[in-house]
């Protein structure tokens, strides 16, 4: 609950400072209704993150871009995919390599990694390597100190911030991802994993196909539904990370085909 109400306080404090270029302890106390020592605490978390720079009672904006695009900030507030993100965050070892595709869980899981303590501290350089076809996870990875950042190159969809075509899956055939999260438009037992575009579905199924273990992401509204796309069966997923919207029937197929099932916990 705390990480998750880190998360949407941080958001808010991120879309403060995009638009007013510095913030100081009081203004943001009495706009959030929360303690002095808490915004300290925050303030230094995000300027030891990179997001801002600290100064005399507040902090001052950074170059990272904080204005992402519509469907991405329509799910800051999201508080089931935080906690999606929160737990799919904590399956990436120190040293490994993961890939992202683009959507908004997968974004907010990129975003709960580098704030994740262990990741700025740990002495191995770099503490993950991130490979992402997404445009705006790549953007703001790429001034984390402790991240290598490999963004796959291609064709860029409006729609999405997602790069697709055949310089994307090229580029993919030379690596070896540790842990892919995957994000969704739907997921179920028959159809396996899918989405709504076939280029995006054939970058998507490329990483996939060189991931050691995937992890889909998805809310439960997707689980036990079909989109027009295939990405991969639903044996090639090795866990679904999804709330408690999921139907336990289609839960219950995937789990029956090998799949690990993890189901975040209602808040109060």
């Amino acid at each position: 609950m705390a990480a998750n109400e880190r998360a949407v306080r941080w958001n808010q404090l991120l879309a403060m400072l995009a638009e007013r270029g510095r913030l100081s302890v009081g203004e943001v106390c009495e706009e959030l209704g929360v303690s002095e020592a808490t915004v300290r605490r925050d303030f230094t978390d995000l300027a030891s993150q990179q997001l801002a720079s600290r100064t005399h009672g507040g902090v001052v904006a950074t170059s990272v871009a904080y204005d992402l695009p519509a469907r991405y900030k329509t799910s800051a507030t999201d508080l089931a995919k935080q906690q999606i993100a929160e737990v799919a965050a904590g399956r990436v070892r120190i040293g490994s390599v993961v890939g992202f595709n683009g959507g908004t869980t997968t974004s907010a899981t990129a975003r709960m990694l580098v704030a994740r303590p262990e990741v700025a501290a740990a002495s191995l350089r770099p503490a993950v390597t991130v490979v992402t076809n997404s445009l705006n996870i790549a953007s703001e990875l790429v001034l984390r100190p402790a991240v290598r950042c490999i963004c796959l190159g291609g064709a860029a969809r409006t729609e999405s911030y997602e790069l697709t075509g055949s310089l994307t899956m090229s580029a993919l055939r030379d690596l070896w991802l540790d842990l892919l999260i995957l994000g969704v438009d739907a997921v179920c037992a028959d159809l396996g994993a899918s989405c709504r575009h076939d280029d995006e579905a054939a970058v998507n199924a490329a990483m996939v196909r060189r991931a050691g273990r995937v992890v889909v992401v998805t809310t439960g509204d997707k689980v036990g539904t079909r989109a027009f796309a295939t990405i991969c069966p639903a044996s090639a997923v090795h866990e679904l990370i999804t709330d408690s919207r999921a139907p336990h029937e289609a839960l219950a197929e995937l789990r029956e085909l090998g799949v690990a099932v993890t189901v975040v916990p209602d808040l109060p």
